[in-house]
């Protein structure tokens, strides 16, 4: 069968058989709301003039392109481009989206939002929106999570947020996520839910992916102004898969560019040990197509089809399913994903700061990693684009205590 790629899909929502709508009856309603203001969005002028103001005047888009010489040197093969999503308001690219979300939210007239965050960026990114338009918001967020970014935590509170521990399974960001699906179903007159990542229901993966879209564009414009090509290789962490649809979605016509995503090896290859869902070519445990939160993907799940425990030494990445658009360029083989170790990703943020001056998320970290282990494969002709999707300044704790 020809790859369906570049085919729209017959079902919106759909990634071939990935994606969709899994949820109670009570949320029909309110996802159907969103669905009809996110396309009125598109094509509004109005809403597209303050939307391109705020990326540009309030986050700090476009980000630079910038070429990593030392680490380039170091590596001694492929030629590297940082994509410096680390350098836009509040650290990360989880700006976008919630700028995104947070006008769709003043659109549809809900005076407050909830959100789910593991890292903190995205909890981080959504209080700082709800500051800046004026909406309430409450953030969820794992105990586990919570002890492991405290100063985010710290940020979200400053900026007016009101952070609500999660202590009921791992602690961590699925938990984070259960919480603030009940709290929208309680209150979806109200309020809108403003989730993190390219998961969940239809239409949240699509629209995501939208707001995220400008990585891909930019880097696409800046390295053909540098290069004058693009470039052979695209890499980015996943954890939902934000950052990394952001970046590839612009390239995914362009046969000759490959596509990395790399997830989280964490310390081992069995179940509980990790969350790589993609990464079975490499021994890892454990995931398989089912439902998760709102939508069908790969899912880490023991023989009973219970959801497993993940572990990541980063919390962004700490998560059991992935984006249904990534399931879907996996079984394409439009993309390829691989899986990093705690230790590699650690080593690979201590490499990108003695080379390059730049202390990495340790999300990003991974995707560093993956770089520095396909590297002696790859030759001076190859062309990189590496997503740095957040800093290192959170993360700073971990770094200090294990390095």
């Amino acid at each position: 069968m020809a790859s369906q790629l570049t085919i729209p899909a017959t079902v919106p929502g759909r990634f071939g058989p990935y994606g969709g709508r899994y949820v109670p009856e009570t949320l029909m309603v309110p996802l159907l709301e969103l669905e009809r203001a996110y396309e009125i969005a598109k094509s509004d002028a109005a809403f597209q003039a303050k939307f391109q103001d705020l990326l540009k005047n309030f986050a700090g888009r476009p980000t630079p392109l910038q070429f990593a010489a030392r680490l380039t040197a170091h590596l001694g093969g492929p030629k590297i481009y940082l994509k410096r999503e680390d350098l836009l308001h509040t650290g990360a690219h989880k700006i976008n989206n919630a700028i995104g979300q947070g006008l769709l939210a003043v659109q549809m007239k809900k005076p407050r939002v909830v959100a789910e965050t593991g890292a903190g960026q995205h909890g981080v990114a959504t209080a700082t929106v709800a500051a800046h338009l004026g909406l309430e918001c409450v953030v969820y967020m794992g105990t586990e999570d919570m002890a492991r970014q405290a100063l985010n935590v710290s940020r979200m509170k400053m900026l007016g947020a009101e952070v609500i521990a999660v202590n009921s399974g791992s602690r961590t960001l699925k938990d984070a996520i259960n919480e603030a699906m009940r709290d929208w179903v309680t209150n979806v007159r109200t309020t809108h839910y403003l989730l993190g990542s390219v998961l969940g229901a239809h239409p949240y993966p699509t629209m995501v992916r939208y707001f995220h879209s400008c990585i891909g564009r930019e880097a696409r414009a800046q390295i053909l102004a540098a290069e004058k090509r693009l470039p052979t290789h695209l890499f980015a962490c996943v954890g939902g898969g934000s950052n990394a649809i952001g970046l590839f979605h612009e390239f995914l016509e362009d046969e000759s560019v490959k596509m990395v995503g790399i997830e989280a090896g964490g310390r081992g290859n069995s179940l509980g040990e990790h969350a790589a869902r993609l990464a079975a070519a490499q021994g890892y445990a454990g995931a398989r197509p089912g439902v998760l939160q709102g939508t069908y993907t790969y899912v880490l799940q023991n023989a009973d089809g219970q959801i497993a425990a993940t572990h990541s030494i980063s919390a962004g990445l700490d998560y059991p399913a992935i984006g249904p658009e990534h399931a879907w360029l996996a079984d394409e083989h439009r993309a390829e994903y691989a899986a990093i170790s705690d230790g590699a990703a650690l080593a690979a943020a201590k490499l990108l700061a003695r080379t390059e001056g730049i202390i990495p998320a340790l999300e990003s970290a991974h995707a560093i990693a993956g770089l520095i282990d396909r590297a002696p494969q790859m030759t001076k002709d190859d062309l990189v684009i590496l997503n740095l999707s957040g800093r290192g300044d959170k993360d700073m704790d971990t770094y200090s205590r294990l390095l």
